[in-house]
């Protein structure tokens, strides 16, 4: 099918067609206003139409992880309580034909760079095919997972069998039967694909730099009755996400871990382990990420739990160490069905880079600094990506004074409410540095942010006001109060993907809130009440295309 031209003077220009930009495309486009999405694969569904690697699912239960858009729920039926990558592809499909928004997102078509021009209010925005389109709005929906990262290892190039990064998995699939297959990383996709191909191979190889903490999914199939009673409960639940800190239907127990009885403790926790899920990591104890003593005794029980599954004493202390290789909690919860079990057959080896780093790459395989080179036919790489900021910071985005926001970022992320930053009038961001983006359940904090952008869009246009600015001092004071929370918890304990350090040359910082959606969500309602404190907004007397004169209004 192809795409029809951009209208270049739009309203509202939305990048990328996950689950942000849809919801924005609909809810803007009701209102009247003018939106295109501009999206760089062929379909929709952001990181799920990417990501078709093996074991591919979502690690957020439904109804919790869906729009909560009646005309799209009450139409569409789960088959598990933890989707794959497939049921959610047809589960966007579901979206774009219900609300009708395949006509507006223009697909294949990747934004490379966009500047604003402060003659006009207005954006310039570019892809990759030379195309150029301009709106009043640049909305960014581009996700926390949009650039992949690659570790830079010597003689990649070189190998001759298949190679692949998860994010860039062929859509027709790779043919793992009876193959020797390497994987390098043990996060939330790595854990994926070792459970998926682990009984399918010939020889399994895991190259694990630290021990996943992985939790029961405890997978169900949803029949008829039980989608009778979630469809009777969505409109109740899609309101009691928003008043959990994690945003899922979760809260946590009001208590100190130490202030119970040990006996109360691990009844909880054999409770909490039960219903599988995200319970044993945000339902627990209130004091678990901020309490050392007790998250030590939260480990210890998850310990005791994996250990008992594994039949290898070697293979128990790389997987689930006796000392917590970095505190529960402060790197993404994995789920897992099976993934231990892999590790007790006997074709399976798992290399730890505290006994043997990767040296290099070689034609046959890995070539390990025991001097081991273990010989593969296809090698997968599972090292994630330059979360949060990357994919924003990938496009050459130029603010008013010409500053990319690669360059401001260079030295540590500012932003007001997680949503805008200073010298980029009329630009938002959704699910991205500053919020609770990754320390919460997606739809959750994607449909707060999406709803309080569309309110601000709106008040701009019924005042007639064509400019909104962060001010620097509004994105200090939210920076400040971002290490401020992070550094009263544990999170900061860890070499992980939350705070940056996984990418060599990143600053190590929090890159989302944590505080919480109910915070969060005061925090933005409270600068709305106060007609947007902490921005300048603005008009031109004479119109948006008479630069000469200008009305500036700050309201505080």
């Amino acid at each position: 099918m192809s795409n029809p031209a951009i209208n270049d003077e739009l309203d509202v220009i939305v990048v990328g067609a996950g689950f942000s930009g849809l919801y924005h495309l609909h809810h803007l486009r009701k209102l009247g206003f003018s939106v295109k999405i501009l999206e760089s694969s062929s379909g929709m569904g952001g990181v799920w139409q990417w990501n078709c690697y093996p074991g591919c699912r979502v690690d957020s239960e439904v109804p919790l992880y869906e729009y909560s858009i009646e005309e799209v729920w009450k139409n569409w039926k789960w088959t598990e309580r933890f989707p794959d990558r497939n049921e959610l592809c047809s589960y966007f499909d579901h979206v774009a034909e219900t609300l009708d928004l395949k006509r507006d997102i223009r697909f294949n078509t990747r934004v490379t760079a966009a500047s604003f021009d402060p003659s006009s209010d207005r954006w310039t925005v570019t892809t990759e095919k030379g195309t150029v389109a301009r709106s009043r709005f640049l909305i960014l929906a581009v996700g926390f997972a949009a650039k992949i990262y690659v570790p830079d290892f010597p003689g990649l190039d070189r190998f001759q069998g298949v190679c692949h990064h998860t994010a860039q998995w062929p859509q027709m699939g790779v043919d793992v039967e009876g193959k020797r297959v390497g994987v390098i990383g043990t996060g939330s996709t790595g854990v994926q694909v070792v459970t998926d191909v682990g009984p399918r191979v010939k020889h399994l190889t895991v190259f694990q730099r630290s021990p996943a903490i992985a939790l029961p999914m405890n997978q169900i199939k949803i029949d008829q009755e039980k989608h009778e009673k979630m469809r009777e409960l969505s409109p109740l639940m899609y309101r009691r996400r928003k008043q959990t800190p994690s945003g899922h239907n979760i809260q946590p127990i009001p208590q100190d871990a130490l202030s119970v009885s040990e006996e109360e403790r691990y009844l909880t926790w054999e409770e909490q382990w039960s219903r599988g899920g995200l319970n044993f990591a945000v339902g627990n104890y209130k004091d678990v990420m901020v309490n050392q003593d007790a998250n030590d005794q939260v480990y210890a029980f998850w310990r005791d739990k994996i250990r008992a599954r594994l039949h290898n004493p070697v293979m128990r202390e790389k997987l689930a160490p006796m000392v917590a290789p970095y505190p529960f909690g402060t790197k993404r919860p994995v789920m897992e069905g099976s993934y231990y079990e892999v590790f007790n057959q006997p074709n399976v080896d798992l290399v730890d880079a505290s006994e043997a780093r990767i040296q290099e790459i070689t034609p046959k395989g890995v070539l390990t600094t025991d001097g081991i080179e273990h010989e593969l036919d296809i090698l997968v790489i599972a090292c994630g990506f330059d979360s949060v900021t990357g994919g924003i910071t990938q496009i050459d985005i130029r603010g008013v004074d010409g500053t990319s926001i690669k360059e401001k970022w260079a030295n540590g992320v500012y932003t007001n409410l997680g949503m805008t930053t200073a010298n980029f009038p009329n630009m938002f961001f959704l699910y991205g540095p500053q919020a609770p983006t990754a320390l919460s359940n997606g739809p959750t904090c994607i449909e707060i942010q999406a709803d309080w952008i569309t309110r601000c869009i709106t008040y701009m246009s019924d005042k007639k006001l064509t400019r909104i600015e962060a001010t620097r001092e509004a994105e200090e004071e939210w920076r400040n109060l971002n290490m401020s929370v992070a550094g009263g918890t544990l999170l900061g304990k860890a070499k992980s993907w939350y705070n940056g350090s996984n990418i060599p040359g990143k600053v190590v910082e929090p890159l989302n809130f944590a505080g919480g959606i109910p915070y969060y969500q005061s925090a933005l309602q409270d600068r709305e009440d106060r007609r947007y404190d902490g921005f300048i907004l603005s008009t031109h007397a004479a119109g948006a295309n008479n630069p000469a004169g200008s009305c500036e209004v700050e309201f505080k």
